[in-house]
């Protein structure tokens, strides 16, 4: 596969009265051409801002200090506002968690789709309505060319996001970011539009980006996932790696904060203890260390490096050093393939 999308060395922070806030420190990853990555971890380790970031759409207080964003070949972290407008919605799509604050209240629909392809497709509006009425059959909006004429109200949750959905497609982008998109949406409904995301994807070769706290949401749709604790990647590998060979306390901790409906014994799960790191005054060390039962005294000194474990499976743990103590994977057992 072919390279879409390079992140190298991102650093982002926040200004606030106490300091800044360094929320972003040192985040490196790549994607292909029609893959789907997922970027998991707990509220506050990240993932929104590295993806606010590329997108350049950080609050007034928000700031891209360092690092390097290639999209398709174009270096957009040296690009102008106007520059950026045009990448926007046209080469990346967003969806965004809360579908009733995304969309604009006193615009139908169809005002709110139309918009980005008269923007940047220069067609007019009767063309532009009638793709707009595609892509609402496309995600499965049911009388589409009357729905196309309501208000947001009148949509319920789960239809709302898939408004959501057509939005970011409307104009054929080469990726599509989403950030936890099913976080307000019921169980049914949740599966409903995991499984249209996943179906477009396979349709269209759209490359995905999906952010989440949930591993069991990126498990079907996602070959690679990124971990992040802290501001940083602490593992990386394919989905397989992650669920099956994870190495990094962290994705221990996550895996086991999963419910197992496999799992014939009723069992408790097992929540992650203590509090993320305050990112005013980052740790020297590994970020996890104050929480991690297998913390060592070269834990606390000095940030471990992302060590390679096999071809793609990287994690940043002095557990994985050649000469660390030996630990076996406390993941619970149950899962297929285990």
């Amino acid at each position: 596969m072919s390279r879409l999308l390079e992140v190298k060395n991102l650093k982002t922070s926040f200004s606030t009265y106490a300091g800044d806030v360094q929320a972003v420190r040192g985040v490196s990853f790549h994607l292909d051409k029609g893959e789907a990555l997922g970027i998991v971890g707990e509220s506050g380790c990240g993932k929104s801002v590295t993806m606010m970031s590329i997108m350049r759409l950080l609050s007034d207080n928000g700031k891209l200090i360092d690092g390097e964003i290639n999209f398709d070949g174009n270096m957009i972290s040296n690009y102008s506002e106007r520059q950026m407008e045009s990448v926007r919605g046209n080469d990346i799509g967003m969806i965004f968690q809360d579908p009733m604050t995304s969309l604009n209240p006193v615009f139908t629909v169809g005002d709110q789709l139309i918009e980005p392809l008269m923007k940047h497709r220069k067609i007019g509006k009767k063309e532009a309505l009638e793709e707009a009425i595609k892509i609402l059959e496309l995600v499965g909006i049911p009388s589409p060319r009357k729905r196309i004429k309501q208000y947001p109200h009148e949509f319920s949750g789960g239809m709302r996001q898939r408004v959501m959905i057509a939005m970011s497609l409307i104009c054929e982008p080469k990726l599509i970011i989403a950030d936890e998109p099913t976080t307000a949406l019921d169980v049914t409904i949740q599966a409903q539009i995991l499984d249209l995301m996943k179906n477009l994807k396979d349709k269209l070769n759209t490359s995905i980006i999906l952010i989440t706290h949930d591993l069991g949401v990126v498990a079907d749709i996602c070959s690679r996932i990124n971990v992040m604790y802290g501001g940083i990647i602490v593992e990386t590998g394919t989905t397989r790696d992650i669920f099956y060979k994870g190495r990094h306390p962290y994705t221990w901790g996550l895996l086991n904060s999963v419910p197992n409906p496999k799992k014939k014994n009723k069992e408790k799960l097992q929540p992650i203890d203590g509090q993320p790191p305050d990112l005013l005054k980052p740790p020297v060390g590994c970020p996890f260390t104050s929480r991690c039962k297998y913390s060592m005294k070269v834990c606390l000194e000095k940030q471990p490096p992302l060590f390679e474990l096999s071809e793609g499976h990287r994690c940043a743990c002095w557990l994985c050093h050649p000469d660390a103590p030996q630990v076996d994977s406390p993941i619970r057992r149950g899962r297929d393939g285990e």
